[in-house]
């Protein structure tokens, strides 16, 4: 008897290692299935981090934005842009709304838009107004060629003649000497437009004359005592200058207004830093002469 159940607790011992046995497989599935589901649930987590963290670079990228009324033509677009762009941004903004080219537009907010200043440094705040000025190529394209020609014409007629101060319609003028009111010449440099009219310089009759350029209206203010003419920039066929002997901090200059030199209107004591400047803002930059 004691040996039968000694037998029968070696068989029941040796019964309940197997049936471990048996169960343990099933535990060990049990806890790959759950490794796996915690290991495919990790990846998934993994491959959505990126879209969330690369949207929040996007934000932090854009910061700030302001509203603004881009004004060209007579048209008003609205546009919203970050406080940090770059003036040479605004520019690419405004030609996908406009279809006018970077470089043929003249973007006015408190004076002219440098490329390389943001938003920010100009001060710009939402609803500011941005004046645009500026052709597109069909535009630029027609007028081109004759402009380019007058400007030819003009060079080889001013290199067969003697200097135009020293002919008898402008001596009259520069005889008078310089005016006493006239605009400080500061030599060997170049600046933009001041943002106050040129003044104190004389005309061909020998009145005092001052040039005003409203750029946001594409417009040069030709004014004297008597009346003050406005002349579309766009109309301006040509600008000429040239250095007063003796007084080589200034020029005489000429702007064009109809198609033959008959048409020019001469401005004497034209201080030499703005001459340059004078010349892009109404021939415009894009010019090909």
């Amino acid at each position: 008897m004691a040996t039968q159940d000694g037998s029968q607790v070696t068989m029941q011992t040796d019964a309940n290692p197997k049936e471990e046995e048996e169960e343990a497989p099933a535990c060990d599935t049990t806890d790959k299935g759950d490794s796996e589901s915690t290991s495919a649930e990790g990846s998934a987590a993994t491959r959505d981090s990126p879209g969330i963290s690369n949207g929040s670079d996007n934000a932090e990228e854009e910061g700030e934005m302001v509203d603004l009324k881009i004004i060209w033509n007579k048209i008003k677009y609205d546009l919203r842009i970050p406080l940090q762009s770059t003036g040479a941004r605004l520019k690419d903004k405004i030609h996908s709304l406009t279809g006018l080219p970077p470089a043929m537009q003249k973007v006015m907010y408190k004076g002219l838009v440098p490329e390389d200043k943001t938003l920010r440094e100009m001060k710009v705040t939402s609803g500011a107004k941005i004046m645009v000025v500026g052709s597109t190529i069909n535009d630029v394209l027609a007028v081109s060629t004759p402009k380019e020609v007058v400007q030819q014409e003009a060079k080889a007629d001013e290199d067969k003649k003697e200097p135009l101060c020293r002919q008898k319609q402008h001596r009259k003028v520069l005889d008078k000497g310089k005016p006493e009111d006239v605009m400080a010449a500061i030599k060997g440099t170049k600046e933009r437009l001041p943002t106050v009219p040129l003044s104190g310089m004389y005309n061909k009759t020998g009145g005092k004359v001052r040039l005003t350029f409203k750029l946001e209206q594409d417009q040069l203010w030709i004014g004297t005592k008597e009346r003050t003419e406005k002349v579309p920039m766009g109309s301006i066929k040509n600008v000429v200058s040239e250095p007063i002997e003796d007084h080589d901090g200034y020029h005489m200059m000429a702007f064009q207004l109809g198609p033959t030199e008959a048409s020019q209107y001469w401005v004497y004591w034209v201080p030499t830093q703005f001459v340059d400047a004078i010349k892009d803002t109404v021939l415009g930059k894009w010019q090909y002469f």
